[in-house]
């Protein structure tokens, strides 16, 4: 079955963008997913296609409507997720990439201006996801960013099957290093025991290195897995203003 993303937008003509290419771009002309890009602005009422309006209560900049994008969603609305990309929102993760990559498909909505109306959020049980703590101009680019940490999770997608659970956050430990010919660069040369040919030799000093990486540079991922916690913390980029998803 052919996994699902339909992306609620003010700018379908960003899509597919990078996700037309490499692996994500493959799968794609393969039919193992498929993309929708739905204009927001096509489901306004008024002669000006207005999708946005004042705050109440005042402050700077526009909130987009919540009738206009209830008639948005309504028009792809199934049983997949709705992701709701928003300062507030939990920090998205490998998990929920594992997690999205395991059911169906799902259902984008890309932000602009200063936010979404709480109303419609709340009313299609929206899940509010961050991916960083920084600010984009709108939820295009973060869109582009969800979705390829799941497609590349799709059955296959990947050509190696063991690419996936080796990598970083797989078990909330980053990635230990990697290493190519030449054996020897400017004076550099590769660990020995990658060219020991001792496979159980070679697990343990990749295993050490992922530890050691891991609790210098994320002593927050570190913790999680000295506590065997569930959900690992990957900071990818985010949306809209304020601390952006």
């Amino acid at each position: 079955m052919t996994w699902r993303a339909s992306i609620l937008t003010l700018f379908p003509e960003m899509f597919p963008g990078p996700l037309g290419h490499s692996l994500a771009g493959k799968a794609l002309e393969n039919r193992i997913w498929s993309l929708e890009a739905v204009q927001i602005r096509d489901f306004a009422t008024d002669r000006h296609h207005s999708v946005d309006d004042a705050p109440f209560g005042g402050g700077a900049g526009m909130v987009l409507r919540p009738d206009v994008i209830d008639a948005a969603i309504e028009s792809v609305a199934d049983d997949r997720p709705i992701q709701c990309l928003t300062p507030r929102g939990r920090r998205f993760c490998q998990a929920d990439a594992v997690r999205l990559a395991s059911g169906s498909g799902v259902i984008l909505l890309c932000g602009r201006y200063e936010g979404i109306d709480q109303r419609v959020i709340e009313a299609r049980d929206m899940e509010e996801v961050s991916l960083g703590d920084y600010v984009l101009s709108g939820g295009e680019p973060a869109a582009m960013v969800l979705l390829d940490a799941v497609i590349r999770l799709l059955p296959g997608v990947m050509g190696a099957a063991d690419s996936a659970t080796e990598e970083s956050f797989s078990h909330f430990l980053l990635e230990y290093p990697h290493y190519t010919r030449p054996a020897e660069w400017r004076g550099r040369r590769v660990p020995d025991v990658l060219l020991s040919g001792h496979h159980g030799a070679v697990a343990v000093w990749r295993r050490e290195q992922s530890e050691h990486i891991t609790k210098a540079r994320r002593p927050d991922l570190w913790a999680a897995h000295i506590a065997g916690q569930s959900a690992p913390i990957m900071t990818t980029p985010s949306m809209t203003k304020g601390r952006l998803p």
